[in-house]
């Protein structure tokens, strides 16, 4: 049985909530690699919805869960998750979750940070941040002056690198005529969440050693969307960490061969939030439509996503950098009722015909999408266990996308509920 790496294929919020709680009852370990509590993962089981962002989707099902070294931590977040989340009836112990010990922390300092640049930009250069501090903790990590969860069971530690944050961050917020930030209020703060927080914590290289050679089967759990990557997605306008796959192994501290089968999850239409290109979005009735009835609201944030057309070359493209071997396919029956559907095909830049999404900002957003329009179905996909219950021109449309992407569907999600799925090949067989 292989090791599976769930990735976004579009610009996040594809659902990977739900195909990750589906995955995580047949793994043994799941690990989420980048990101921070920017993330959203909603997963419905029965009449319960959890809402998750720091902790990994295993701890709904009692699976064993590492927050890895890839990831950004905000403590006090990941504790009021982990509350809210008991509250709820999980029960949530350092028996069942680690987070690694090189893991980078966010402070106060980071959320304020984020949201002072972000309130200084103008429209025109605003990212359209969640305001957490990602950006910023993800900047003093690189900059090796981050406060990490090793360092929070030791005093002098934690002094030298508040130290060494403060001389960077304070003529930052000189700069935006702000107060200095309290060295001994933020140290306070520090050491009151790291009583709570360190018995989570530990070293994350021997329970992965372990889990590769007793042959557990491990799911690697992303955030956002392959277009969201620092390097590979729509710069500047993107998340502050590698979104792709192969961050799966450094983030979670594995050789690139831990991971033997990539799935992208992939909606039916296409959506973002925040700021940025978007070549085949419908700011019309259309978007409006598929907005309303695919729910379409941040999970972390709850702004209104923008929506519009499958982007067949965008998903393509994510798919070829992020090494992904199949798809899930996710929200189909938000499409039913529609007479007509279009698919973006090709991009046209300056009146040339291009298959490929540029790098440069200037030419992302002089792209205009060339469509195929096919028929739509009239008949209800929500629910849909099998082929056979599928409308056939609905079964036209998903063997159309995988034509375009060049890759197969090996799941198909028909409704928020886990059981509503359409497995036609199991990631964890490989």
């Amino acid at each position: 049985m292989g090791n599976v790496v769930v990735v976004g294929s579009q610009w996040g919020d594809e659902g990977k909530g739900k195909i990750v709680d589906w995955l995580s009852e047949r793994a043994d370990i799941v690990v989420r690699f980048q990101g921070g509590h920017n993330a959203g993962h909603t997963l419905v089981v029965g009449n319960t919805t959890y809402k998750l962002s720091l902790l990994p989707s295993g701890v709904v099902r009692g699976r064993p869960s590492l927050i890895g070294n890839g990831v950004v931590v905000d403590p006090w977040a990941l504790m009021d998750e982990i509350e809210r989340l008991m509250d709820q009836g999980l029960e949530i112990s350092p028996e069942t979750l680690l987070i690694a010990e090189n893991a980078a922390l966010i402070l106060p300092l980071h959320g304020e940070l984020d949201a002072m640049r972000e309130d200084a930009s103008s429209d025109e250069t605003k990212i359209g941040t969640t305001r957490r501090g990602i950006g910023p903790a993800y900047e003093d990590k690189v900059g090796r002056r981050a406060l990490r969860i090793c360092d929070l069971g030791d005093r002098a530690a934690i002094e030298a690198r508040v130290d060494a944050l403060l001389a960077h961050h304070n003529p930052l917020r000189r700069g935006f005529d702000r107060p200095e930030i309290d060295r001994a209020g933020l140290i306070d703060q520090i050491e009151k969440i790291a009583q709570r927080v360190l018995p989570f914590a530990g070293p994350s290289l021997p329970f992965m050693i372990e889990a590769r050679q007793s042959r557990k089967r491990i799911l690697f759990e992303g955030a956002q969307g392959t277009m969201l990557d620092v390097d590979h997605g729509t710069y500047p306008f993107v998340t502050s960490s590698n979104t792709v796959a192969g961050q799966a192994a450094s983030g979670a501290g594995m050789g690139p061969g831990a991971l033997d089968y990539v799935l992208g999850i992939t909606k039916a239409y296409t959506t973002r939030v925040g700021e940025g290109p978007f070549p085949t979005e419908q700011d019309n009735e259309v978007g409006q439509q598929l907005g309303e009835r695919g729910h379409e609201f941040g999970t972390v944030t709850g702004r209104q996503r923008r929506c519009g057309w499958f982007d067949a070359v965008m998903v393509r493209q994510a798919i070829k950098v992020g090494g992904i071997d199949g798809i899930a396919l996710t929200k189909l029956d938000v499409l039913d009722g529609m007479q007509e559907l279009r698919v973006c095909t090709g991009y046209r830049l300056d009146g040339q015909d291009i298959d490929h999404l540029p790098a440069a900002a200037d030419k992302q957003a002089r792209i205009e999408a060339v469509y195929e329009t096919m028929e739509g179905w009239s008949d209800s996909t929500r629910g849909a266990r099998s082929w056979a219950d599928l409308p056939a021109t609905a079964v036209k449309y998903i063997r159309r996308i995988e034509e375009l992407i060049e890759t197969p569907v090996a799941m198909l999600s028909t409704s928020p509920e886990r059981e509503d799925t359409i497995l036609v090949r199991d990631p964890f067989a490989d």
